[in-house]
């Protein structure tokens, strides 16, 4: 059997997305309460997303937004990470901005603890993709799309896309607002 570089480079990408999953899954969590859902996209649903930022970049007139759809259009595969906005049901936490849980459920904010938590679940699953060469960007930009597109259940209101990308330079840096390299 014969397998071109690109071949392996994008199977290493696909490889490399299951392991950030993992990573992202088996993260450390404020109490041990498991909040964090992941996604991977590749083929036509990555090309849903990308549609949706398109989408989200016209709506937001952000020209960073365009030019990461373009990334993600570009890339192997893309890596949601999001997490369930459930609150602790603790009376006197504030971290949140808010007095306690209640106040912070009934004015629409998130939890301190579930952002928390996604944070350090996407710092695991970068982690991983630098572990094993394949490059990588956390975007905002994605996370946006990936709601839009129905990817998570209702209660996930946050997440971020993590696109991955195998070449001789990356295509993630060295790239202003409103520049691609292709």
């Amino acid at each position: 059997m014969l397998k071109t570089m690109e071949a392996a480079e994008r199977d290493a990408a696909l490889r490399t997305a299951d392991l950030m999953a993992a990573a992202a899954r088996t993260a450390p969590k404020g109490s041990g309460k498991d909040k964090v859902i992941t996604v991977i996209l590749t083929g036509e649903e990555k090309a849903e997303l990308v549609q949706k930022m398109h989408e989200v970049a016209a709506e937001y007139q952000e020209e960073f937004i365009e030019r990461d759809a373009l990334n993600v259009e570009n890339s192997h595969c893309v890596v949601l990470i999001g997490v369930t906005s459930a609150p602790f049901g603790l009376n006197n936490c504030g971290m949140c901005g808010f007095k306690n849980c209640g106040e912070m459920k009934k004015a629409g904010a998130n939890c301190a603890f579930n952002i928390t938590d996604l944070g350090i679940a996407v710092g695991s699953a970068v982690s991983v993709a630098a572990d094993h060469r394949i490059d990588n960007r956390v975007m905002y930009s994605a996370g946006r799309g990936a709601l839009r597109m129905g990817c998570f259940p209702e209660d996930v209101r946050v997440c971020y896309g993590i696109p991955l990308y195998t070449g001789a330079k990356s295509i993630y840096f060295d790239r202003g607002p409103g520049s691609v390299l292709l």
